[in-house]
């Protein structure tokens, strides 16, 4: 998809303050000097077998493009592909209360949506926010000096892997999916207090692909202490049995010899490296506002507030695993 868009025109506008160029979470289109939409889309096939959860799943992954970029949800529009002839309502229906219940509890609304017959089930999100367009959180400001913070625990790609493949059941996944359906809007909060310079959300590019955007966006170096990086339960010991998402490959493939992995273990590498879904945020703030972040995010109760690494001068790789 990266090759496609940089054959692709780039959109203009004197008010399109966020656009494709770099890779980044939502665009933004500012309005007036107060306000400006932040917007995103992002849809997915099932993860798990109860479509409840998966449309919370769907919409929590949907709604953190915005929290991302320092933005406030306002209006969600379902997009749904759905095999009427083989399946009965009632899951079309659990899938879409699932989003709803997400998109409520983010103090949105789900104004409509369209759907169309598909031979598999599909759903998520377009999803309008608005930011103050002087105060909107890229994935091209972070500096020399800045602490890498990660507010979710990584693991999600790995063991979804593993449920369909029948190694955990739906039960043993609970753990996972709560992380997943967690909404980045504390940590949205918390790093708009601690006036983080950039930020991420981690999803089908895994914690490295992500952080190579930021990387290159802000042309610097990240250099990020593996061990450090919060796992969930067993991802470690399905990802030594070769569970995995094929998007650990396509990442490593893309990153290329950009990624410095030293000494560390390679199946961890390719744990860093899974595709996640709605995962958590990679913020990018300064030294001496770290520690206070990471208070920030525990009082706000995020799946996790670890301190991963730091940001480097540009030179050399533009990940660097220590």
């Amino acid at each position: 998809m990266v090759q496609v868009l940089r054959r692709l025109p780039q959109s203009t506008h004197p008010d399109l303050l966020v656009g494709t160029s770099q890779f980044d979470d939502a665009g933004v289109y500012r309005l007036d000097d107060r306000t400006a939409l932040v917007q995103t889309v992002d849809f997915f096939p099932p993860l798990v077998d109860d479509p409840f959860l998966f449309g919370q799943i769907a919409a929590a992954n949907a709604l953190s493009d915005v929290y991302a970029m320092g933005g406030t949800p306002l209006t969600a529009l379902n997009i749904l592909g759905f095999p009427d002839k083989e399946l009965p309502a009632d899951v079309l229906c659990e899938i879409l209360r699932g989003g709803h219940e997400r998109v409520t509890e983010a103090g949105a609304v789900i104004v409509g949506g369209h759907s169309v017959r598909d031979a598999e089930i599909k759903y998520g999100l377009a999803v309008t926010g608005r930011i103050d367009p002087t105060r909107i959180i890229t994935n091209a400001q972070a500096r020399h000096g800045d602490r890498l913070v990660l507010t979710k625990p990584i693991g999600s790609g790995v063991l979804t892997s593993a449920f369909k493949k029948g190694l955990i059941t739906e039960e043993g996944l609970q753990d996972a999916a709560d992380v997943m359906i967690h909404l980045n809007r504390g940590a949205c909060e918390a790093m708009i207090e601690a006036k983080a310079r950039a930020a991420t959300d981690i999803t089908g590019f895994g914690l490295i692909g992500h952080a190579f955007e930021v990387a290159s966006a802000s042309g610097v170096t990240l250099e990020i202490d593996a061990d450090a990086v919060p796992l969930m339960s067993r991802t470690l010991e399905f990802a030594r049995q070769g569970v995995v998402t094929r998007a650990h490959a396509a990442t490593k493939e893309h990153v290329a010899d950009r990624l410095q992995t030293g000494d560390v273990d390679p199946v961890l590498v390719n744990v860093l490296c899974d595709a996640q879904t709605s995962g958590g945020l990679l913020i990018c703030v300064a030294e001496d506002r770290a520690d206070a972040l990471v208070v920030s995010l525990k009082k706000q109760g995020t799946p996790c507030a670890a301190v991963i690494g730091r940001v480097s001068a540009a030179g050399g790789p533009s990940i660097r695993l220590v």
